[in-house]
This record gives structure tokens, C-alpha cells and sequence, in this order.
């Protein structure tokens, strides 16, 4: 008994991690980037320049790169301790595993090459290479955002049966 209770704070403890990732990248993506990059429209006497408006939101989406280690390490360890209990499921197993891929991809190969084009310049923030970095760092949060709602509710579902 005294061993499901502390299961259950686990559970739930993995369950907030979720739920607020998610929040965050939505946040992140919905609501701090267009503020960053539309300053023009909040900001008197003042404004940035996209490039500028790039190496702020840049610096954000680096310092949320420790977070998405974070989860990803938790998601790993959870999702192993629960194959290792048995409670194995395909849904919640293709979710996870795109969860840590997507949160990866992000925190270490995207943020860091969008970074250090950034720290060349102007002129290298406006070559094809970094469009295409730009553009797919943008796909990969969305698909974090998707895996991220997809293994949340599974695993709540996956608790309420068992």
C-alpha cells in the first residue's frame, strides 16, 4: 500500500513535467516570440531590429534547452521504469520516444546551430542554411508540443485503468 502511494506522486510528478512543457512551448511559441519579434508595436522611442529581435529570442530558446533535458531525462527514466514494471504501450512508447527525439533535436543540434550563426552575424542570419535551420527548428517544436499533449493524456488514461 505505502508503495502505490509513492507510485502516485511519481505519476503525478511526471504528469506536471508534461503538462508543463507544454505550457511552456506554447507560451513560447504563441505568445513570447510575436512580442519579441513585433517590439515596433509595444516599445516607444525604441525598437529592434529582426536581427536583434533573433539573438533575444535566441538567448530564451537557449536557456529553455536545460529544461528540455530535463525532460527528456525524466521521460526516459519514467517510460523505462514503466516497460520494466510491464505497463507497456505502444501509443504511450511512439509519444515518449518523440518527446525525447524532438526535445534533443531542439536543445542540441537547432538552438546551438541557430546560435552560432547568430554570433557571425547579420549576413548569416539571412543565408538559405539558417532559413532552413530556422524552419525546421520551428517544425520540431511543434511536433514536441504534439507528443508532449499525446503522452500526457495517455499516460492519464493509462493511470485511471490501472
Amino acid at each position: 500500500m505505502i508503495a502505490l502511494k509513492k507510485r502516485i506522486y511519481v505519476d503525478f510528478t511526471y504528469l506536471i513535467m508534461l503538462a508543463a512543457s507544454f505550457g511552456a512551448v506554447i507560451i513560447l511559441g504563441a505568445v513570447v516570440a510575436p512580442v519579441i519579434f513585433h517590439s515596433d508595436k509595444i516599445l516607444v522611442d525604441m525598437t529592434l531590429d529582426h536581427y536583434h529581435s533573433g539573438v533575444l529570442m535566441g538567448e530564451v530558446f537557449h536557456r529553455f534547452s536545460y529544461w528540455l533535458y530535463v525532460v527528456a531525462s525524466g521521460v526516459l527514466l519514467y517510460e523505462a521504469a514503466m516497460y520494466k514494471m510491464g505497463q507497456r504501450d505502444a501509443i504511450a512508447f511512439a509519444s515518449a520516444v518523440t518527446v525525447v527525439f524532438s526535445s534533443l533535436m531542439f536543445s542540441a543540434v537547432y538552438s546551438p546551430k541557430i546560435l552560432a550563426m547568430q554570433a557571425i552575424g547579420v549576413e548569416a542570419t539571412q543565408s538559405d542554411t539558417f532559413q532552413n535551420i530556422h524552419m525546421a527548428s520551428e517544425l520540431d517544436f511543434k511536433i514536441l508540443a504534439v507528443a508532449l499533449v499525446v503522452l500526457f493524456v495517455r499516460r492519464l488514461m493509462l493511470l485511471r485503468i490501472s
